[in-house]
């Protein structure tokens, strides 16, 4: 399809491009993707986990907060993608727009390619599905919303689908190890891995970048952020009526708002607290305005700030040992800490330099 199937009734880029509140709520995304990703790696690690509420409630692989705000930060990526295109949706020329789709891929195999580096010493890192999402991008953009909105849900639907053909067949005593675990030595587990069985498949994740385009396309309607947070509340609402619902092992399974068994209840609850998050903040900016500036320079150096909590966490407990393996406590402790420096540090470089230093690279390869 072309540029001029897209929907006309979204606002002109110039009234939202740079809008404080797509970065302040980027930035709140990733302290949540450090927190819980500094107390899942200590354990890891050896910590002990504990017990008690709070640790349930921060648990990195069954806690009611795992992988949500990850899944934020991929709605972000997808607003991300509709501010960065809509200058070549608008101006709908065959090449421009073919540029658009060179420089999308460009900046997906520069991102897989940081993830496949990254992964080496941070184990399931989200960048390599950033990447591949990026990819995809370069065929989504000029699609109608409908459209876009059927890719996403197709994603779900397939995600769960796969997940729960391959939980029947291990209930029939059949192997699906050639799906689930095709070994390292095998060329299928990076497209399996990437797919399905990865810490972010796009077999559902991509449902959530899908929404962060069609949320990119709404950005300047009024009371957006209502908006956002009704939906994000039904949506989440029915997930959690819907798993109330599983009365057998297996129902409890595909019915399931568990991260990693990738059903569509999952996708659908993580869906609503990622716009629930979105349109609060979004509020929250619009209130207090520029006493929220250092988060939103944050928010515009998140690649930046990614990739380096993942070599302080290195630095310090790896190599130098000088925080040891523990629960939540530390790990809380550890993020808070970080997040102090990054965001004064994002403020001084973003007034003395501007685009972060991950940013620039990223932009003059990818283009």
């Amino acid at each position: 399809m072309t540029a001029s199937t897209v929907d006309r009734a979204s606002p002109p880029s110039e009234s939202i491009e740079r809008l404080p509140g797509p970065d302040v709520v980027r930035a709140c995304a990733l302290i949540g993707v450090v927190v819980m990703n500094y107390h899942g790696y200590l354990m890891i690690r050896g910590g002990d986990p504990g017990t008690g509420w709070a640790v349930d409630l921060f648990n990195p692989w069954t806690g009611p907060m795992a992988t949500r705000f990850a899944a934020t930060f991929v709605l972000m990526a997808g607003v991300g993608v509709t501010l960065l295109t809509r200058r070549a949706v608008a101006d709908g020329s065959a090449d421009v727009i073919r540029d658009m789709r060179w420089r999308l891929v460009r900046r997906g195999l520069v991102l897989y390619l940081l993830g496949q580096l990254l992964d080496v010493i941070w184990s399931g890192t989200i960048i390599l599905y950033y990447g591949a999402m990026f990819v995809i991008a370069a065929l989504l953009f000029t699609l109608a919303t409908r459209w876009v909105v059927a890719v996403g849900v197709a994603a779900a639907l397939a995600g769960w689908g796969i997940n729960t053909w391959a939980l029947q067949r291990r209930i029939d005593g059949e192997s699906v190890s050639w799906l689930t675990d095709p070994g390292d030595d095998s060329i299928r587990r990076f497209a399996f891995d990437l797919a399905i069985n990865g810490t972010h498949p796009l077999l559902p994740w991509l449902v959530f970048f899908c929404a962060g385009i069609v949320l990119g396309r709404l950005l300047g309607v009024e009371q957006l952020d209502l908006l956002t947070i009704g939906v994000g509340l039904v949506l989440f609402a029915g997930a959690w009526l819907i798993e109330t619902r599983a009365s057998t092992p297996f129902q409890s399974v595909v019915l399931s708002t568990d991260p990693f068994d990738r059903g569509i209840v999952y996708a659908a609850s993580a869906l609503g607290t990622a716009l629930v998050a979105f349109g609060a903040i979004s509020w929250l900016v619009a209130r207090l305005g520029g006493a929220l500036g250092p988060l939103r320079r944050a928010g515009q150096m998140t690649l930046t700030i990614y990739i380096a909590h993942i070599l302080v966490f290195n630095l310090l407990v790896d190599w130098l040992d000088w925080i040891e393996p523990a629960g939540l406590g530390t790990a809380l402790t550890f993020s808070v800490a970080f997040w102090v420096v990054a965001i004064a540090a994002a403020a001084e470089w973003h007034r003395r330099f501007g685009r972060g230093p991950a940013e620039r690279v990223y932009r003059h390869l990818g283009g």
